[in-house]
């Protein structure tokens, strides 16, 4: 079967289109969904789909409850609050629109509570005196959020819902100064957020979920593979091939994945927060280690970084000097290679898998029988690969610890 580019879609939707007649994007549609059951589109934009149906589905279900007259003679014109909350709390995965929520939640009860209790007692005053209460308020609880917000700790996982915070407090508080009825106002808006968050809870986790464990999950174990290909690429473009094939190694782009295991980072963390806000699913707990999954994420980039740098090292020798490794470094580098790339891809497996290797203490006293003491002379690209020997040393006894806390199946 011919292989689809992922973008391709796209591009077959925008010239399939140029006539803009709802008849061709009914077909540009449909011809989509085909494609997407027959697997022919990847994962990644398949689950665009789901997403995009899954936010349209809430908007559908809180837009007839608007509509309801039961629900507008109660609400009237608040129930498209819980329309908006949608638009703004509804993400990708499961754990993001749970803690979105969450905080949306929480920035309006907070905000609205404090808003109200300012605005009832400005009544009590009279004349000017009642404006410039509401304005010190406004800047002094304001300016106060705003600064909290700013400590790294709460931008992190509550940037969200001290925004809200601050919007709700200023709309109550400034509002509730000319209203009478500020308390049936606040309430009613708060119903219809609880309408919106309650039908986002529900489409993500019961219908076709996304779950941000998973992804952190898989994504960690990838990262293995990732740098056991970049070491692989090292053995056959600097060891195995002779000078001139050597000095055009670089040329090439490689070390492409190891870059992409630098950058990760962000996305880490973002989704080890968003996943410890996700119920109990498949096979994972509600308590699962997911700072393990940090600290080990921290190991794999320190250990790109000396690849990189073993990389260039190389490469910077094989510049310099005219000469061919010489056939006894050769073949310790090609053991040491080797054995650093099976390390690493079982390494990947057993985390994927969750299953801990018996083998743990063989593994790193066969790591360390890797040295290159005995040889007279000592270069930069042997103390880096020394050091690599070192960092894979730590994961192994990293990943053996995560595997004990959450309980990976023995082999």
């Amino acid at each position: 079967m011919e292989t689809k580019n992922p973008g391709d879609f796209v591009a077959i939707s925008v010239s399939e289109t140029e006539e803009k007649s709802p008849a061709r994007c009914c077909a540009v549609l449909a011809s989509v969904i085909r494609r997407t059951i027959a697997g022919e589109i990847c994962a990644d934009d398949s689950r665009k789909l789901f997403h995009a149906a899954k936010v349209g589905l809430a908007l559908v279900l809180v837009s007839l409850l608007y509509m309801l007259e039961v629900v507008h003679d109660r609400l009237g014109d608040n129930a498209m609050w819980a329309v908006m909350t949608v638009v703004v709390i509804f993400e990708s995965t499961a754990g993001a629109t749970i803690s979105k929520g969450i905080n949306r939640v929480l920035g309006t009860m907070l905000g609205g509570g404090l808003g109200f209790s300012v605005a009832f007692l400005a009544q009590g005053i009279s004349g000017a005196g009642k404006a410039v209460v509401i304005g010190i308020s406004v800047f002094v609880f304001c300016s106060t959020a705003t600064y909290i917000r700013m400590i790294p700790s709460i931008k992190k996982k509550h940037d969200y819902g001290a925004m809200i915070f601050i919007l709700t407090y200023s709309l109550v508080a400034v509002s509730g100064v000319r209203s009478n009825q500020i308390i049936k106002i606040a309430s009613d808006r708060l119903s219809s957020i609880f309408i919106g968050f309650a039908v986002c809870i529900f489409i993500s986790l019961f219908i076709f979920p996304i779950w941000c464990g998973d992804e952190l999950h898989n994504s960690l174990a990838s990262k293995f593979d990732n740098l056991a290909c970049s070491i692989e690429e090292i053995s056959e473009d600097y060891i195995n091939k002779p000078l001139d094939k050597r000095l055009e190694a670089q040329k090439r782009g490689r070390g492409v994945k190891c870059i992409s295991v630098l950058s990760s980072k962000t996305t880490e963390e973002n989704m080890a927060n968003f996943a410890k806000w996700e119920p109990m699913h498949g096979r994972f707990q509600f308590d699962h280690p997911w700072i393990r999954y940090l600290r080990i994420g921290e190991l794999l980039r320190e250990l790109a970084v000396s690849i990189l740098a073993i990389r260039a090292c190389l490469h910077s020798e094989t510049r310099i000097s005219s000469q061919c490794i010489d056939m006894g470094t050769r073949e310790r580098y090609e053991t040491v290679f080797s054995l650093l790339v099976y390390t690493m891809r079982e390494l990947g497996d057993g985390i994927y898998n969750m299953r801990r290797y018996q083998n743990e203490e063989s593994m790193i006293s066969r790591l360390g029988t890797m040295t290159f003491s005995t040889l007279e002379t000592m270069d930069g690209s042997l103390f880096l690969l020394q050091e690599i020997v070192e960092k894979v040393e730590e994961l192994i006894k990293e990943v053996d610890g995560l595997g004990k806390i959450a309980g990976f199946t023995d082999l």
